[in-house]
């Protein structure tokens, strides 16, 4: 009878709470005395020892988990490998080594099977433990589940949660789209989420414009499909000619009275950090390393 481990890391993604229904589910079928247990708020429960048994009444009630969107054991952002940042918040104790203290749990816990629903951060510090397991001699399987609305996990080639995402940003872009209608020469940039990757940003787009086909015009009374498009699409993979770009746009304007721009949140990031470096001030980063993009703001600098 193995015993398995279920944790859901990084931020949230539409699918984590059914994505933990479709494990319970599997295991029902095909290993119905499974022991699951799930570690609290990700790596940070598997440091501190916080879990939650699945008793029989979730195991037969999973259903209601696809219902919901969040994940029912929470999450966090911990690096396993950043012993400094661990130690920081108390995590472990001062001389410790975090992948040591998560397989002690792992082995206390008497985990067969451990499940990392997450992002890259997630399944990199998966792979980093399974890597610790497997020197250490532990027999423990872990399996990663790549969850992103960025749906950059290679080679993966739709992450959970990724076209719901694309879906509802754009069903609140078209919301947000009528503010064009509130004063002139109106510019919405509407930024969505993809540090290194703009698959996001272009489906939303996609998604958005699919919406634009079912709708009825009427340019007669200033009601045009141009003025409710997109006018732009930036993502981190392209250079973008800010001059070029500028001059395009100040067209649009003056053409529809308005500017609608699709921006990923890390387009034009290097660009950015550039500009702060060269004024001798410190680019902010989190415990990963990466760049605090809600502290840059590339939005607010597009926009400005």
């Amino acid at each position: 009878m193995p015993r398995v481990a279920i944790l859901t890391s990084g931020g949230l993604a539409p699918c984590l709470s059914a994505a933990i229904g479709g494990l319970i589910e599997k295991y029902n079928e095909m290993s119905p005395n499974a022991e699951i247990i799930g570690y609290m708020h990700g790596y940070r429960g598997l440091l501190l020892g916080e879990t939650v048994e699945f008793s029989k009444k979730v195991k037969e009630s999973h259903e209601v988990l696809y219902d919901f969107g969040g994940t029912p054991i929470g999450n966090s952002r911990v690096k396993l490998t950043n012993v400094d940042d661990c130690v920081k918040k108390g995590y472990v104790s001062e001389g410790q080594d975090p992948l040591d203290v998560a397989a002690q749990q792992l082995s206390k816990d008497g985990i067969d099977i451990l499940h990392t629903i997450g992002g890259d951060d997630t399944n990199s510090m998966a792979a980093a433990l399974a890597r610790h397991l497997e020197s250490s001699g532990t027999n423990l399987t872990v399996v990663g589940l790549p969850k992103t609305v960025d749906n950059d996990v290679v080679p993966v080639k739709q992450a959970l949660g990724a076209w719901t995402a694309a879906e509802q940003g754009a069903i609140f872009f078209e919301n947000i789209s009528n503010e064009n209608t509130t004063s002139r020469r109106q510019l919405i940039v509407h930024e969505v989420m993809g540090r290194h990757c703009g698959w996001l940003t272009a489906a939303t787009a996609y998604e958005y414009r699919k919406l634009l086909e079912s709708r009825n015009f009427l340019p007669e009374l200033f009601i045009s499909k141009q003025r409710w498009d997109v006018h732009a699409v930036y993502v981190p993979e392209m250079d973008i000619d800010f001059q070029k770009e500028s001059a395009r746009l100040r067209k649009c304007m003056d053409e529809n009275d308005c500017v609608n721009i699709f921006l990923s949140e890390g387009a034009g990031r290097d660009t950015i950090v550039r500009e702060i470096e060269s004024q001798g001030k410190e680019v902010p980063r989190d415990s990963f390393g990466h760049v605090r993009l809600d502290e840059i703001n590339p939005g607010q600098w597009f926009a400005d």
